[in-house]
């Protein structure tokens, strides 16, 4: 399913470690900020997204407003489990659990259980309902997963559940997660990855995981960090062929500059032809370290993309 992710309540967006996820995730969350309450959820204890904004980090769990109609949340499991037990038990039962080394030993250590919490929480977000007494729901939810099979795993968890336990409050809220997850009104899947060979063979095969294990399609997919075409071939042989005017080593760089712009262009080329998803590409950054105004640029830049696929392509209408 194609059409503009941010149209929908919840965004996983995924791919390998390093790939630059977490700001495409910060760059989706500011752009569907302009459109209503959106926040932005880490997890792994990863606490990235205060820092970028100039703020100092909160308690894991807590929902911070980093920015106008924009926030960010570091989620964690045991807290999030504590909020979805008190909507199932008595206030006090659960302040008995919430300090029982069983129930600890139980969030850390039960295959599967941090994942399920996790993406449970971050499916509560945009409920009307919400698990804490008061909280409001969000319009968007952007969701920075796990690296690639990892966050096909999470995707994957409440469907696991589900099957294990059959009936009783887990299942019954596993079911509706797993429900959600499935349906492409609801959730948005987002791949990053770098304009490299093997790259794009991973995005590849993890387009082909998403579609076997859960039935859903990327919406879209971010190529990283892509080289912009500054010296053609040509300008390079040219360059090459004037005697001794420039330096050797200007034309060496200028040289080996085009050769990595050819490679990463044919590889975004390749990702194109075998991608169901629409391709879009996000340009290399010369700077030491991304700044707001960098990510800001990006999430314009991303906004427009999927801006023009919605107007392309029109929600619902497969790829072939």
């Amino acid at each position: 399913m194609t059409g503009h992710p941010l149209h929908r309540p919840l965004v996983v967006v995924t791919g390998k470690g390093g790939t630059g996820k977490t700001t495409v995730a910060a760059a989706l969350g500011l752009a569907a900020a302009r459109r209503g309450r959106a926040i932005v959820c880490e997890v792994g204890r990863q606490q990235r997204m205060p820092a970028l904004f100039g703020r100092a980090a909160p308690e894991l769990g807590e929902e911070l407003e980093v920015d106008d109609q924009l926030w960010t949340v570091s989620i964690d499991p045991q807290d999030a489990l504590e909020e979805w037990l008190s909507r199932q038990l008595p206030r006090r039962l659960v302040h008995v659990l919430a300090r029982s080394g069983a129930f600890s030993a139980f969030v850390h250590a039960a295959p599967g259980a941090r994942e399920l919490v996790t993406i449970t929480k971050a499916w509560e977000l945009a409920e009307a309902q919400r698990w804490r007494r008061g909280a409001r729901p969000y319009d968007v939810v952007v969701l920075d997963a796990p690296a690639s099979g990892h966050g096909v795993g999470l995707l994957r968890t409440p469907h696991t559940f589900a099957e294990i336990a059959r009936v009783g409050p887990i299942a019954s809220q596993a079911r509706r997660v797993d429900e959600a997850l499935r349906d492409p009104a609801h959730t948005a899947c987002v791949a990053v990855t770098l304009p490299g060979e093997l790259p794009v063979s991973e995005t590849l095969e993890l387009e082909g995981h998403l579609a076997e294990r859960l039935g859903q399609a990327f919406t879209g997919i971010v190529v990283n960090g892509v080289a912009p075409r500054r010296v053609s071939p040509a300008d390079a042989e040219r360059l090459a062929a004037t005697d001794g005017d420039l330096p050797g080593a200007a034309v060496h760089a200028a040289r080996a500059a085009a050769a990595r712009t050819r490679v990463q262009h044919a590889q975004v080329a390749r990702l194109r032809r075998h991608a169901h998803a629409p391709v879009h590409q996000v340009p290399f950054v010369y700077a030491t370290e991304l700044g707001l105004d960098d990510v800001r640029a990006i999430a314009a830049r991303l906004e427009r993309a999927f801006s023009h696929d919605s107007d392309e392509r029109p929600v619902g209408q497969e790829v072939g």
